[in-house]
């Protein structure tokens, strides 16, 4: 789907914001693997009856009306978690994890193989999202789920926890993947 390896990340850019700490990665996370899901099942339910030139338009529809469910939802029974995540709940409307896989698989398949698409990528969106906020949320406060991990008398670094926090918590967690990715290559040229 995507042309360059970096390309990917570009997912992850809007749910920066949010991953300060790991409980609000996996509201947002959970949050977004309910919107592929249902719209999964429900594009892969109209794609035969849509013509291509209104496509992109019904995506996006059939997107936003479970974006909106689920903040009502949210709303109602989640207030605090609703509240933490703010924009990035109606933003997932045009996440493009979303887009990328009622284009390339729900649009193409029947409604139980994108159900569990949805459910797969979006679990995966949700491991990604929780990693790059455990490594801010413990650089940053020391502490992961209200479980002190580092001890008080470590530094915190008060830079994870803003917005460039997140840039550098993937940096770091990109060279560690290239760093062992390179390492397991070289073990098996040798």
């Amino acid at each position: 789907m995507f042309d360059s390896p970096f390309a990917g990340y570009i997912a992850l850019c809007p749910a920066l914001a949010v991953t300060t700490t790991a409980e609000n990665a996996v509201g947002l996370g959970l949050a977004t693997t309910f919107v592929l899901a249902c719209s999964n099942v429900a594009i892969s339910l109209v794609r035969k009856l849509l013509p291509s030139t209104v496509r992109i338009p019904a995506f996006i529809v059939i997107i936003a009306s479970f974006v909106t469910v689920l903040g009502f939802l949210m709303e109602g029974f989640l207030p605090d978690l609703n509240a933490a995540l703010g924009i990035f709940i109606p933003l997932i409307t045009v996440n493009c994890i979303v887009f990328a896989r009622a284009e390339s698989f729900a649009f193409k398949n029947g409604p139980f193989l994108s159900f569990w698409d949805g459910i797969g990528m979006g679990l995966g969106f949700t491991t990604g999202l929780v990693v790059l906020a455990s490594v801010r949320e413990i650089l940053g406060f020391g502490e992961i789920f209200g479980i002190t991990i580092l001890p008080e008398f470590f530094p915190r670094t008060t830079i994870m926890i803003l917005a460039p926090g997140a840039f550098f918590a993937m940096a770091f967690i990109i060279a560690g993947m290239n760093y062992m990715k390179s390492k397991k290559a070289k073990e098996a040229a040798a």
